[in-house]
């Protein structure tokens, strides 16, 4: 039995690609499927599989940073919307893919692609980066309605995001605030991660809108930002750990 782990964001995909799976490759059991990188990172490290189906964007990050994460032996075949001349890129290293929307015929190529590889070749994801030079477009700007008028707000421009019901406030360094009709988990992977952190279900901040930060019961972090935040700014029991790796990478 070969077991296999599908990591996409989108239920039907995952239950197509499972369905599909069970058409072309019967001996291939899809043991887990998870919809984000954070539970994909602790799911690899406790089960190893023998393949493994990865959308590349997710809703919490691009599913690259999974391999920043942990190291990952297990071959990769990806589902991705890229232009062709990553796909090439795929090509060239042998890496297996499947370019959104796909077929069945499409499945069984990745799959028989996946039973001529050396069963003792490891997958080297460092190499494979290094030779598309691919690195995660992220927004570099944001298209906002000011009254009458449009206009254009650079991602230097912005302090932090803050969860408005079914929108996101997009609140500047110099505390101008506009309405993003988009959700604060959509907007996730749109940024560079180096640059802003979602400590909770209603902030994204920006490194530099960090003006102080206070011990906030056992675990948690209370952040002062600039400019001043309407309601507490509280970094979450669950993303405390990560937010302090951030703080100090």
């Amino acid at each position: 039995m070969i077991k296999a782990v599908i990591i996409e964001d989108e239920k039907p995909a995952a239950e197509y690609l499972t369905s599909l799976l069970g058409k072309v490759a019967p001996d291939i059991t899809v043991v887990g499927i998870i919809d984000n990188v954070k539970s994909a990172v602790q799911w690899l490290a406790e089960n190893p599989v023998d393949l493994i189906f990865l959308d590349i964007h997710l809703g919490d990050d691009i599913g690259f940073s999974i391999f920043e994460k942990i190291k990952v032996s297990a071959p990769v075949v990806f589902t991705t919307a890229y232009n062709q001349y990553a796909i090439r890129a795929f090509k060239i290293n042998s890496i297996d893919y499947l370019l959104k929307p796909f077929s069945e015929d499409d499945l069984q190529f990745a799959v028989e692609k996946f039973r001529a590889r050396n069963q003792n070749q490891a997958f080297d994801i460092k190499s494979l980066l290094e030779s598309m030079q691919l690195k995660p477009e992220y927004q570099e700007r944001f298209m906002v309605v000011s009254g009458q008028k449009i206009k254009s707000i650079l991602i230097s421009q912005v302090a932090y995001f803050v969860s408005d019901g079914r929108y996101v406030k997009l609140v500047t360094k110099t505390n101008e605030k506009y309405l993003l009709d988009m959700s604060l988990e959509s907007l996730v992977p749109k940024l560079d991660p180096h640059l802003f952190f979602k400590i909770n279900r209603q902030f994204i901040i920006g490194f530099d809108s960090i003006r102080q930060m206070i011990v906030w019961s056992k675990s948690r972090i209370k952040l002062e930002l600039q400019p001043a935040s309407e309601s507490d700014v509280i970094v979450s029991i669950d993303n405390s750990g990560e937010f302090k790796r951030w703080l100090n990478r």
